[in-house]
């Protein structure tokens, strides 16, 4: 017999599951308009050159390669690849269509992404982005309006104990260069430290001597982002940015690049206090996301009690460029659907209300020659606006009733030749067990009304 389980780190989504991820997808997606943001859609599959190199040698690893078809199959080679993020395709995109888009490009995307991870808690081989992207300006006011339309959608879904958590990609080449990491070594390392919350120090400093990193060097980087306690991102200490600016301006060079990064965190933390974000951003020096095509502000949103994250972004400037031969600012931010829906479950947040029933009504025949005035009636009744089942098999009454009892279908309309005969419906409320019949043109009616009155 053949498995029947969905393979390692996919899913199978079942009708709860569904409206669950609807429910979130639609709040976000209603966000993100809300800021002049348009929707995008790319393919799943993009040319494989189209990926490699974008995301780090990890990333590389991570890629899910699609072997060559037909006549080419036995030479194992790879010329497409499964969607990695939607990052790399939206630089794809503006490369491609740039006479068409507007100077200043805001798109959101909502689709999935595939990685060969290993599987664990709120990670999956396939899970869904929710990426929103503005591209054209270099103004902090971008970074202020996606970190205040991230925050808006958390919010609304029902979040009240995140943090959106900030740094500048120069700062952590400044902390790197002066842990004494070479120049070459930089972007393996930021790929280790990213993941200094999810595997402790000790594995860091492992994963950096075994990246090729000296001891030495691996422990003296790991005191440079064991910042103090009192400087440490969390939502009780947002409000400590301008101790952790002063504190980054002892530690770190005083290089012009030094200079103008602080001075871009700090008039990204002025913007934000004038919107839904105040008391949501702090800056974490010892934050570093791990992907490559980075180039400025990096930001990343935690809640409590979840290692990692519930998504992220950054500045990119250069990457557009790498399609178009012309560098393009960009910037974006990535919610996590997976990740939100994992601690939304496990917090009871989702309201009662999706747990519905899978119709308003379900018509009940007594034989087989009944089926076509069910036709019928539930043509009338769903242009009434309900939400009808009809019950296919002429089965004993009782068991049409149990069964849409065990649905929590809440009204069953019951047509017997009397009732097809005088052109009317018996309508059984499942709650009360009461029942009473109407014109059928009046049945829908009478149920919108009872309907309206359970709540």
């Amino acid at each position: 017999m053949p498995r029947t389980e969905p393979a390692r780190g996919m899913r199978d989504f079942l009708p709860e599951d569904v409206r669950r991820r609807e429910h979130v997808i639609a709040i976000i997606k209603r966000v993100y308009e809300r800021y002049g943001f348009e929707p995008l859609e790319t393919p799943a599959v993009e040319n494989i050159e189209t990926l490699l190199g974008k995301y780090g040698e990890e990333g590389n690893q991570l890629i899910f390669k699609i072997l060559k078809r037909g006549e080419h199959e036995a030479s194992g080679q790879a010329d497409l690849a499964l969607r990695y993020d939607l990052t790399v395709p939206l630089a794809r995109v503006v490369a491609q269509y740039q006479s068409k888009l507007p100077r200043i490009f805001k798109r959101y995307q909502i689709q999935p992404v595939w990685r060969a991870d290993r599987p664990a808690r709120g990670r999956f081989r396939e899970f869904y982005q929710c990426d929103v992207d503005s591209l054209g300006s270099t103004s902090p006011v971008v970074e202020a309006e996606l970190c205040a339309a991230v925050s808006d959608a958390l919010t609304e879904l029902g979040f009240n104990d995140f943090v959106i958590r900030i740094n500048h990609r120069l700062l952590l080449t400044a902390l790197l260069s002066g842990a004494g990491v070479p120049p070459e070594q930089h972007g393996e390392a930021l790929v280790v430290i990213d993941k200094l919350d999810k595997i402790g120090p000790e594995a860091v400093v492992a994963e950096l001597i075994a990246k090729g990193i000296a001891n030495d060097i691996a422990r003296k980087l790991l005191e440079v982002f064991d910042i103090p306690p009192n400087l440490r991102a969390a939502p009780a200490n947002v409000g400590n940015n301008r101790a952790r600016l002063q504190w980054a301006a002892q530690t770190l060079q005083t290089s012009e690049s030094d200079q103008l990064s602080l001075s871009n965190l700090r008039a990204i933390l002025d913007l934000t206090d004038n919107t839904s974000a105040a008391g949501r951003v702090s800056i974490d020096f010892s934050l570093a996301r791990g992907l490559s095509y980075y180039t400025g502000t990096i930001m990343e949103m935690n809640v409590a009690d979840l290692a990692g994250s519930l998504g992220g972004g950054g500045r990119y400037d250069n990457l557009v460029g790498m399609f178009l031969g012309q560098n393009i600012p960009a910037c974006g931010f990535s919610l996590g659907l997976e990740r939100i829906l994992v601690v939304m479950t496990e917090r009871n947040m989702f309201p009662s209300s999706l747990a519905m029933a899978p119709a308003d009504v379900m018509i009940a025949t007594f034989d087989a020659s009944g089926a076509g005035a069910a036709m019928r009636v539930a043509a009338m009744l769903r242009d009434a606006g309900l939400r009808v089942l009809v019950y296919p098999d002429a089965e004993k009454i009782g068991k049409q009733i149990k069964y849409a009892d065990s649905r929590g279908i809440p009204f069953v309309a019951l047509l017997g030749d009397d009732e097809i005969q005088a052109g009317t419906v018996t309508i059984k409320n499942l709650a009360t067990q009461t029942q009473s019949t109407h014109d059928q043109s009046a049945a829908g009616a009478a149920i919108l009304e009872a309907l309206r009155q359970r709540g």
